[in-house]
């Protein structure tokens, strides 16, 4: 499953030297970080509302739709920061090897 994130991260990465109106990417990139960060807030947004009607609907079909939407922004995000999926997937594995609770309580006052 990795692979299809690399291979969409390859893609992102290749619309960055397209021209604004030749892709929906390249004109996300063309907008600029703000206008990202707002899809993906926008994205982030109607997960949560899609989550919360799964469970009275009995449907997950949204929420997986919603969701693909969310990641899909973010990976532009990331491309547009030139963090690779492959630097997310590392510290997700990292991660692997460590309780939660300790991951958490690392990152206490970090931020």
């Amino acid at each position: 499953m990795s692979d299809v994130l690399i291979a969409l991260g390859n893609i992102l990465e290749e619309r960055k030297n397209a021209s604004a109106d030749s892709s929906y990417v390249a004109s996300l990139y063309g907008k600029g970080l703000n206008k990202i960060l707002e899809k993906v807030g926008e994205e982030a947004t109607e997960v949560i509302i899609a989550a919360k009607d799964a469970e009275q609907a009995q449907s997950k079909a949204d929420v997986i739709y919603e969701t693909a939407d969310l990641w899909f922004h973010t990976l532009v995000m990331l491309a547009h920061l030139n963090i690779k999926p492959e630097e997310i997937l590392q510290e997700l594995a990292r991660r692997f090897s460590i309780s939660g609770l300790d991951e958490k309580a690392s990152r206490t006052g970090n931020k």
